[in-house]
């Protein structure tokens, strides 16, 4: 890599090296090439804004084209290379979930994230983070904190490609044009944009510019891409010196505390050493004190020796024969001692068998006890539903008789219904019947009766006022019958729904016997189950009465195993008489122990010798009373 100063004496700024190596790339690389496009448009949006901005001179609001067009590139930018994240409704790219941890590492932005979750009108991840950068650029810390966040890419990892563009380093070349943006004010309205729907697409028409516009910009653009690109190298070399300053910090602060432990433990080995020295004075008198009585001990000693040496001399012949019968002996012993060594091994290699077999039936009997629990559960849940069905089946059966009911009720009132339409059909027959008759007597009455006109339109008139009220009469009738029509059609439906819940009923009924079923079933499972247990209970207890035979017989050969040495012994154990050349030491084959020949001249088998071997008399007695106790 070139430092900054090595290529602006070659007339490049770090920014156009980037560029370059970039445009390198894209020819080999899809995604190098979108990085190098989204960088020039970011340059281009950046410096068009910044010179607008300055040219226009006063403060930005949301509806200044190039400030829009800025927006859209920096979502672009930021959603370049974003990993699809699984939700609920489907597939979701978000830009809300990198600019969010933002807050965690930079403490000032949390007051940006809280305005943002705080705004009632945005509803969607991508609207957040549209407000989360305006109002970003309204405090003059966007290039700070996108500075922050790239800075982490472990952290961005999570939600971008490992070919984004905020992974890459054209992610920093744009922070560092970022930086600019601090000279623009820009009061921007949040509240009242609909950040939720706008489509974020790029116009290219404001950065075409004529011949005349770039080469009078041309001398500002270069002029503006020196001063951020000396800036960028100043912020690096200042970033660098405060990295530099926390480590020296860090290693002073760790220095002065290995330096104030090194004193404190200087001082407590001073107060060690002070010890020492007091303790070892204290040992060399005591180590005086202790050669003085030793040498009077040697002289009481020396004198004992010589003495015993007289007599040593004198049955030295005896001792000889002794001796040789001795050697016998020991080889006796020692062919036995074999013998008990290997009968020693094999009950061992049998007891870790043994273990072995107890912790794999203890094991067995743990995942029977689990599988039982786990039954006795089904067996409640089981029961449960059984209740439950138990109990909706009685609800159902109430229900039936009630609907049964209610149908019988029905079934009266449709009975009531029908022998009232047939009331009202027989009166509407007779309204027709005097109807009838009422005109064949005004037909005579005319004909016959030519002189009693008055009294005859008296008559009509009121056989008219009678008819009339027939009529009316039949109107009401009509109407009732087309409402008890109307009635019986209600309480057909409210019958066939009936019919269908007894359907459903019935169909419930089938699946509690059903359920019952396969209760019988689980309950023949579970005794089976059961039984099963029991019968591996019987034989846990046997085995567990074997391990306890073994453990016992372990314990036997565990307590032969002691075997004291003849230097750890001068007197016999049970009658506490001092051994001499006469009196001979005897170990007892179960306890261990020294014993006299008097106290040991008993001979029984052990369980780890078939043949009958030496052993004391507390031993022999206590022998004979277990082997008593088992044949009872």
């Amino acid at each position: 890599m070139y430092s900054p100063q090595s290529l602006h004496r070659w007339g490049i700024t770090h920014s156009e090296s980037i560029e370059r190596l970039a445009y390198c790339q894209a020819f080999r690389d899809p995604m190098a090439m979108e990085r190098a496009n989204l960088l020039n448009m970011a340059k281009l949006s950046i410096k068009g804004l910044i010179e607008s901005a300055l040219s226009f001179g006063r403060t930005l609001d949301s509806d200044y084209p190039p400030l829009q067009q800025f927006f859209v590139v920096m979502e672009h930018c930021l959603k370049h290379g974003l990993k699809v994240k699984k939700t609920f409704l489907g597939y979701n790219k978000s830009l809300w979930g990198p600019l969010e941890m933002v807050e965690k590492l930079c403490p000032e932005a949390g007051e940006i994230a809280a305005s943002v979750r705080d705004l009632p009108g945005l509803k969607t991840p991508l609207g957040r983070a549209r407000a989360w950068l305006r109002l970003a650029l309204m405090q003059k810390r966007l290039a700070d904190y996108l500075r922050v966040l790239i800075t982490r890419k472990d952290i961005l990892s999570d939600f971008y490609e490992s070919s984004a563009v905020m992974l890459e380093e054209e992610g920093a070349v744009i922070v560092g044009l970022l930086v600019g943006l601090n000279v623009i004010d820009a009061n921007l309205c949040v509240k009242g944009e609909d950040l939720d729907t706008q489509v974020g697409v790029i116009d290219f028409s404001m950065y075409l510019k004529n011949d005349i516009d770039d080469y009078r910009s041309e001398e500002r653009n270069g002029q503006i891409a020196a001063i951020l690109d000396q800036k960028n190298y100043v912020e690096e070399l200042n970033r660098q010196l405060n990295s530099t300053v926390q480590g020296l910090q860090g290693r002073v602060d760790s220095l002065e505390k290995s330096n104030s432990r090194l004193i404190e433990e200087l001082a407590i080995a001073k107060n060690n050493i002070i010890k020492l020295q007091e303790e070892n004075h204290q040992l060399r008198s005591e180590n005086s004190l202790i050669l003085m009585k030793a040498q009077q001990r040697l002289e009481v000693t020396q004198g004992d020796v010589n003495c015993e040496l007289d007599t040593y001399k004198q049955s030295r012949q005896g001792l000889d024969e002794m001796y040789n019968e001795a050697r016998r002996q020991l080889k006796e012993e020692c062919q036995l001692r074999q013998d008990v060594e290997n009968e020693l091994v094999v009950q061992v290699n049998m007891k870790q068998e043994m273990e072995l077999a107890m912790k794999l039936l203890e094991k067995d009997i743990h995942e029977k006890q689990d599988t039982l629990i786990g039954l006795r559960q089904q067996l409640d849940e089981v029961k449960a539903i059984n209740v439950e069905m138990y109990q909706k089946m009685q609800s159902s059966d109430e229900g039936m008789k009630q609907k049964n009911d209610m149908i019988a009720r029905l079934e009266e009132k449709t009975n009531q219904i029908t022998a009232t339409m047939r009331q009202l059909e027989q009166r509407l027959q007779d309204a027709e019947r005097d109807r009838l008759s009422a005109e064949d007597g005004m037909r005579r009455f005319k004909q016959d009766f030519t002189n009693k006109a008055d009294s005859l339109q008296k008559q009509i008139a009121q056989r008219e006022k009678q008819m009339f009220q027939l009529e009316t009469d039949l109107k009401i009738e009509r109407e009732w019958r087309q409402t008890l029509q109307n009635d019986l059609e209600r309480e057909r439906e409210t019958v066939s729904q009936l019919k269908a819940e007894a359907q459903q009923i019935n169909a419930l009924k089938k699946e509690f016997h059903r359920l019952q079923d396969e209760n019988t079933q689980l309950k023949g499972i579970c005794e089976e189950q059961e039984q099963a247990l029991e019968e591996l209970g019987c034989k846990l207890s046997e085995s567990k009465l074997k391990i306890e035979d073994i453990k016992e017989a372990n314990k036997a050969l565990q307590g032969g195993q002691v075997w004291l040495k003849d230097k750890d012994a001068t007197h016999c154990k049970l009658c506490e008489k001092e051994f001499s050349i006469s009196r001979r030491k005897h170990h007892c084959r179960n306890c261990g122990e020294i014993f006299c020949n008097a106290c040991s001249d008993n001979e029984l088998p052990l369980p780890a010798s078939p043949k009958p071997v030496r052993v004391c008399d507390t031993c022999h007695a206590l022998l004979l009373q277990r082997c008593s106790s088992n044949t009872a």
